[in-house]
């Protein structure tokens, strides 16, 4: 199975073929700039073709490039690789805002890691300090396959779980569910009310609260927290004063129907187009 990289050079690129050595797969390497090219060779010591000679003969093509970039990647390839191949990418942001070509003889599979999970059982200092997953550390990743035969799912996950190795569980999913996932529930809310929570402990500090006082605190409680409200702990629950901070935090901090707002298909869509927009690729 002959596979193609394209950015191969880049930092996600190099990642994937990092794990992609060994594998079952004949991997081409392709990476238009020198400085990725020089980066593939010494991290991962492997050296790049030309692209239309790896796509000539590729069964599958990775896109390991930007979402700004993917749609005009994807058309200027489109025409270089035979009938069956099957185009894996990296996230549903491109697919589902629509950036992909037209093409009814071709397989779009859509990938995306979970990253390794808060909760997990991790031993070793170099998994536990994994955060980002593909190197140690045990992670669940998302696949749908948009278009193809369906024994094309089987081949796309199999790819999936060796860019992005270790991989524990595999969820089939659609292009849409994966765009609720990312961006509006990773992104949109939780990497957002990530950010506002440190904003909040700078804002202890400043207050007064010795800086590492507040950081050693407020992480500690984002553990228990996380936790109980994800039913990690059996028979966990928020004291009463907890509770009644909440309710009377809840209309303070959020609007009523946030939730409507954020995971409206139309909200979904438009997010995953601004993040394709070609001023973003700048």
């Amino acid at each position: 199975m002959k596979l193609a990289l394209l950015g191969a050079g880049g930092k996600m690129g190099v990642r994937l073929a990092a794990n992609l050595q060994g594998s079952p797969f004949e991997v081409a390497h392709v990476e238009i700039s020198r400085e990725g090219r020089e980066r593939l060779r010494a991290e991962v010591g492997a050296d790049c073709i030309e692209q239309d000679q790896a796509l000539a003969s590729a069964d599958v093509v990775v896109l390991a490039v930007p979402d700004q970039l993917i749609g005009r990647v994807a058309h200027g390839i489109i025409d270089k690789v035979g009938p069956g191949t099957a185009l894996i990418v990296l996230d549903a942001a491109a697919p589902h805002a629509g950036e992909l070509p037209e093409r009814k003889d071709i397989t779009y599979f859509v990938t995306h890691p979970c990253h390794p999970p808060i909760f997990n059982d991790e031993t070793t200092p170099e998994a536990k300090r994994d955060y980002f997953g593909g190197i140690a550390a045990k992670q669940h990743i998302v696949c749908a396959l948009m278009q193809g035969p369906e024994e094309h799912y089987a081949l796309g996950e199999s790819v999936a779980r060796t860019i992005y190795k270790p991989v524990m569980r595999a969820h089939r999913c659609t292009v849409e569910q994966i765009a609720i996932l990312e961006p509006a529930l990773s992104e949109t809310v939780a990497i957002t009310l990530c950010l506002a929570v440190r904003e909040a402990t700078e804002e202890a500090a400043r207050r007064g609260v010795p800086h590492q006082a507040a950081i050693d605190f407020v992480l500690g409680h984002l553990n228990i927290g996380l936790a109980i409200a994800f039913d990690q702990l059996a028979g966990g629950r928020f004291s009463d004063g907890a509770l009644h901070a909440i309710e009377q935090a809840k209309p303070q901090i959020f609007n009523d129907g946030w939730l409507d707002r954020v995971f409206d298909p139309a909200a979904v869509l438009r997010s995953v187009q601004d993040i394709c927009a070609p001023s973003k690729a700048a």
